[in-house]
């Protein structure tokens, strides 16, 4: 377990909800200095004041083209690098046809999509400049369901990204992992997603805190000179590391701050889109 200060720096989106803020919190106490970016200046000066270490914090949306590059010339001109980038941040957005506001689906693409893009290549391309650095993109078992909706396919778009990047850099010191964790409690299973244990299959949804262990293994391995991509695997239950020469592959899981189970989910999506959308950014 890395532990004291580590030196290193990492940049996290969606820092406010309730995976990014689990793993903001890992990483500090883990000796990371960290740069914080949500939509809430209140819940980010909240979330800071809880950390041990040191940290900067931007408001901002990833709906603004500008600020990967914000983001990136604070940790650098704050902690004088950048070796991680945990790209979290999205918007949730559920309509039926017949009532699906376009311009709010439309929303959540440009974030959830555009932004994401915009982050990972704002981030590698620093990665490349600088010979190192990790990239750690987070999509949700949406991504991969059976029942897809216009959201899966923002997530399925994360997990493509993700492996077109780590097949153009290859080994080397410049690693992509790309988590789909499983379901997760986070605030916005209090809105609607989550569903009952007995509804959704999952007797024992992973806590937020869960995820940020998985997220500091794998920073571990990049910190120890690990050679290669990370593929990881996060059941509900359990975590499993795949081997890094196989293909990017896909944790099951869910979106951090969005705890997306595909079965639950799914089941619920009818009844909560005739009452309205749901939109949360984190």
């Amino acid at each position: 377990m890395l532990s004291g200060r580590t030196g290193r720096v990492a940049v996290i989106t969606g820092a406010t909800g309730g995976v990014g803020a689990a793993v903001a919190r890992a990483l500090s106490r883990a000796g990371y200095s960290l740069v914080l970016t949500a939509p809430s200046m209140e819940k980010l000066s909240t979330l800071a004041s809880q950390l041990k270490g040191p940290c900067t914090v931007i408001e901002g949306s990833l709906g603004d083209e500008s600020l990967p590059e914000t983001l990136l010339y604070a940790a650098l001109d704050r902690f004088g690098r950048c070796d991680v980038c945990f790209n979290n941040g999205a918007l949730f957005e559920a309509g039926i046809i017949e009532t699906v506001d376009i311009e709010r689906l439309s929303s959540m693409v440009r974030v959830n999509v555009e932004g994401s893009f915009r982050v990972a290549y704002v981030f590698v391309k620093h990665f490349v400049s600088e010979g190192s650095g990790h990239l750690v993109n987070v999509s949700s078992s949406l991504g991969s369901s059976s029942r897809p909706t216009a959201y899966a396919a923002t997530q399925r778009a994360i997990e493509v990204l993700s492996d077109a990047l780590a097949a153009e850099l290859g080994d080397g010191e410049i690693l992509v992992s790309c988590i789909q964790p499983g379901l997760v409690k986070t605030g916005l299973h209090h809105r609607w997603e989550i569903a009952p244990e007995s509804a959704s299959g999952s007797a024992d949804p992973l806590e937020p805190e869960d995820f940020a262990r998985m997220v500091l293994f794998i920073l571990e391995q990049s910190a120890g000179g690990r050679e290669a991509e990370e593929s990881v695997e996060l059941s509900e239950a359990a975590v499993d590391m795949e081997s890094p020469d196989r293909p990017q592959d896909e944790a099951q899981g869910e979106l951090s701050g969005d705890g997306h189970d595909a079965e639950s989910a799914e089941a619920e999506l009818d009844d909560s889109a005739e009452e309205g959308f749901v939109q949360d950014e984190i």
